[in-house]
């Protein structure tokens, strides 16, 4: 089959291109897009397509990229295509940005070609992508520990948002007629969501490109860092992959088939994740993500893995490897993990567990758990007997009042976390609910009436810092603390042998 037959069947097979579309064509003048270029043209009368050529000059390579640029200019007039020709001094922006060179020059120029898509209408943007691309792109993401999503390799389209590029924090130094704000060149691409990239000569191989070229007197540009292997895909194509060849000379093919496999199966668990994910998450926004703790554990390992890369891909659009190693740590933490405890997750994100749910969100993000919190800085008084509500909260605290006699000996040594059993005679006619103050103390039950600093001892329990704020206090008419709630009465509202009334307190959830 001819690689024009190729492209056709590629095109029909993965619905690239639709008749009478408008496609931009990114060109740099080496021997790919120039293929690409040229079989799209001859194809544009039967499919009836408009092509529109863009280049970028990334002023990397000095003359030689001069040269490129008017290169694909005087083609296009050739070819008697539109062109759109821009440049944008990527060593700048990698140090303005802290990228390396490859990865800044990538977001510039697929933020080029967005911004040229947003131009004329487009809604595809066809780049030279081919089959040794798709092996190196492979291979590289099983060195740097992808998952799933990373050893599919590259598709034949994807939308171009899913690249996650941040590209409104590029902006390409007032070139092709933007600001230097950092928000301008997001308000030029209105929806990269709507833009697809499409590869279609991502099953034809390097060598096969080469003919086409060669067969068609077609005269390509030789870009020279295409052989400098201090970058690490170059090492990958002149050095790994030559020796992996001596293991397996089809190592090219198997690695490519293996991609295929692994994003069939991608696409499936996506597919699972999509429906767990409305099961898990309780609320969400741009900030913060917050799941179902029991939901969450009852899933199978796979999809516990996927949600936590999907929470981190959902606040961090930009950010394009997670290390395995921080989804793992916090798979492990939330399987036993008790309240509190939290996980650091890339770029300044924070797991944190609360009582039965748990939150993923910038780490200067307020965490605060669903239990019964004051989150007001007024005195709540308290009804005794009776039910107090909780302001902005759904819990509530249940008072009862009941002779020494009628309560069960063990019930009032046990453990009991939001209730307790008090003296009614400390805790007095006049409880209120208040939370923490400078100089707060009390004598925590069992310390033999020993006073402590509140603070000091919510440090020693492990009470996490966000909450400390908000736990509360029930203090006496005389404003003694009698019970730090949820955790330790105070040793002077015990019940004794000498007690006459108790106050039963529990906090209920409405």
């Amino acid at each position: 089959m001819s690689l024009v037959a190729r492209v056709r069947r590629a095109i029909e097979r993965h619905s690239l291109l639709a008749p009478g579309e408008t496609v931009v064509v990114g060109v740099s003048g080496g021997p790919d897009s120039l293929c690409l270029l040229h079989v799209l043209r001859r194809l544009s009368p039967e499919i009836n397509l408009n092509l529109h050529v863009a280049h970028l000059n990334h002023q990397m390579r000095g003359e030689e990229a001069d040269a490129d640029a008017t290169f694909v200019a005087g083609l296009a007039a050739d070819w008697e295509l539109p062109v759109t020709i821009e440049r944008v001094d990527v060593p700048a922006l990698a140090r303005a940005h802290k990228l390396a060179p490859e990865e800044a020059a990538r977001r510039a120029r697929y933020a080029f070609l967005a911004w040229v898509a947003e131009q004329i209408g487009a809604r595809s943007i066809a780049v030279a992508h081919n089959a040794d691309d798709q092996t190196e792109t492979v291979l590289m993401h099983w060195l740097r520990g992808a998952g799933l999503a990373g050893l599919r390799g590259m598709l034949p389209a994807t939308p171009l948002g899913d690249l996650r590029l941040e590209i409104g924090d590029i902006v390409p130094f007032g070139h092709w007629g933007l600001a230097t704000e950092p928000s301008s060149l997001k308000s030029q691409v209105s929806n990269l969501q709507s833009l697809t990239l499409i590869r279609p000569l991502l099953e034809v191989p390097r060598a096969d490109i080469e003919a086409y070229c060669a067969g068609h007197h077609l005269q390509p540009r030789f870009d020279r860092s295409n052989l400098d292997t201090t970058y690490f895909r170059n090492r990958l194509r002149h050095e790994l992959i030559p020796y992996l060849e001596t293991y397996n000379v089809n190592i090219r093919e198997v690695l490519r088939r293996s991609a295929s496999v692994i994003a069939a199966d991608y696409d499936l668990l996506r597919d699972q994740l999509e429906a767990a994910w409305g099961q898990v998450v309780r609320e969400g926004s741009d900030r913060a993500l917050t799941f179902d703790l029991a939901a969450w554990r009852a899933l199978p390992l796979a999809l516990k893995r996927s949600t936590i890369r999907e929470a981190i891909h959902r606040l961090r659009r930009a950010l394009r490897n997670i290390d395995f190693v921080h989804v793992e740590n916090a798979v492990e933490i939330l399987a036993d993990g008790e309240t509190g405890d939290q996980v650091t997750l890339p770029q300044g994100l924070m797991l944190t567990i609360s009582y039965d749910t748990f939150t993923v969100a910038d780490r200067d993000y307020r965490v605060l758990p669903d239990l019964p919190l004051l989150l007001t800085s007024d005195s709540v008084p308290v009804l005794v007997p009776g039910r107090t509500r909780l302001p902005e909260s759904p819990w509530t605290l249940r008072a009862r009042v009941s002779s020494r006699s009628a309560i069960p000996a063990e019930a009032l040594t046990a453990a009991r976390g939001w209730e307790a059993y008090l003296d009614a005679a400390v805790v007095g006619s006049s409880p209120a609910l208040r939370t923490r103050r400078p100089g707060d103390r009390f004598c925590p039950l069992g310390m033999g009436g020993r006073s402590k600093r509140l603070n000091e001892f919510m440090i020693n329990e492990k009470i996490p810092a966000p909450w400390r704020a908000h736990i509360p206090l029930l203090v006496n008419g005389e404003g003694q603390i009698v019970w730090v709630c949820g955790w330790r009465p105070d040793e002077r509202a015990r019940v004794t042998e000498s007690t006459q009334q108790v106050v039963w307190l529990r906090f209920e959830r409405n």
